[in-house]
């Protein structure tokens, strides 16, 4: 009987899933692709900003004898070698699943921001061993010519901050955070400068310079035990599974839900699966229709890639044998 009803509800939602899929991707398709192409035309706009100015700032900081503004060049340049990875892994995570990757290549996207935390963490390292020597024997600077790094700095990583302020995907979350650091990095280096203009007191630029990466390695550590909970399949941060089974019980006809899994894909496309428990003398419609009901409660909370199991109350999952 279970089987009888499993084929024939498979092969009716089978059949309503593929318009249903069909329809969704035909009123949604151009959309999608247009995000994609736009976040990755975002973040090459990003990298050739952050490089152009990465540059810039190297020999500005030698000009000026700044270690604040080297400190934030070491920053920019690693900014824009994780830019420019995240640039191609952001057209690469795009891919649809294939034989080698079944559930697509999102996570490449992931891997880009893995890669931009770990280079920042370099950078933050290398800074400091810099700026620490310059506490015991500080050297003079020259506060004009940081005021005018400063303002540049605003203006182009500003500019480069805008650019993907308004992506969604987590690389481009993690890059857009990034290149905002660097414009208030560059907001304190510009009040630090002109301080310096009126007060001789070189220790302020290391000073700043040691207090702003070291706000970076807090973030950047923050920012990879995030990264490190989707790779190991956590649950997403606002997905509660006792939540989840009472909405499925309180909700819809459903006796019980157990065996409950929910992950991650890249910190956007959530999945779950779910055995959910029937009246043994459920109707193959109503069973349809259940599945429809359960499906549409949990998009509303973001979980889109939903796998129900059916099991009738008489078996006996307790023992593993539906699953």
């Amino acid at each position: 009987m279970k089987k009888d009803i499993d084929k024939h509800s498979h092969d009716h939602h089978d059949h309503h899933d593929h318009h249903d899929h069909h329809d969704h991707h035909e009123r949604h398709g151009d959309h999608h692709i247009h995000d994609h192409s736009h976040s990755y035309k975002n973040i090459s706009i990003a990298f050739f900003l952050n490089l152009f100015f990465a540059v810039i700032e190297i020999v500005g900081g030698i000009i000026t004898n700044s270690i604040a503004i080297i400190s934030d060049a070491i920053h920019d340049l690693g900014d824009a070698v994780s830019l420019g990875v995240s640039w191609r892994l952001e057209k690469y995570s795009k891919k649809g699943p294939d034989n080698k990757y079944t559930y697509g290549y999102a996570r490449f996207s992931l891997l880009a921001a893995l890669i931009n935390s770990i280079v920042l963490i370099i950078g933050a390292v290398f800074v400091l061993m810099s700026a620490i020597p310059r506490l015991i024997t500080p050297e003079e600077v020259n506060p004009e010519g940081m005021v005018v790094f400063a303002i540049l700095g605003i203006i182009i990583n500003g500019a480069a901050a805008l650019t993907v302020s308004h992506g969604k995907s987590f690389n481009e979350k993690a890059v857009s955070w990034h290149l905002l650091e660097d414009v208030f990095g560059w907001v304190a280096v510009l009040i630090t400068s002109v301080v310096l203009l009126f007060v001789n007191f070189p220790m302020l630029d290391t000073l700043l310079s040691i207090t702003f990466t070291l706000y970076i390695i807090y973030k950047v550590f923050k920012n990879l035990r995030s990264i490190f909970k989707v790779l190991l399949e956590g649950a997403p941060e606002e997905a509660d599974i006792d939540d989840i089974v009472n909405l499925i019980i309180d909700k819809t006809e459903a006796l019980d839900c157990h065996h409950v899994h929910i992950w991650t894909l890249d910190g956007i496309n959530n999945y779950l699966t779910a055995h959910v428990v029937i009246k043994d003398d459920m109707t193959k419609n109503d069973t349809i229709n259940l599945k429809k009901q359960i499906r549409k409660e949990l998009s509303a909370l973001n979980i889109k890639h939903i796998t129900l199991e059916i099991d009738f109350e008489s078996e006996d999952c307790e023992n593993g044998d539906c699953g």
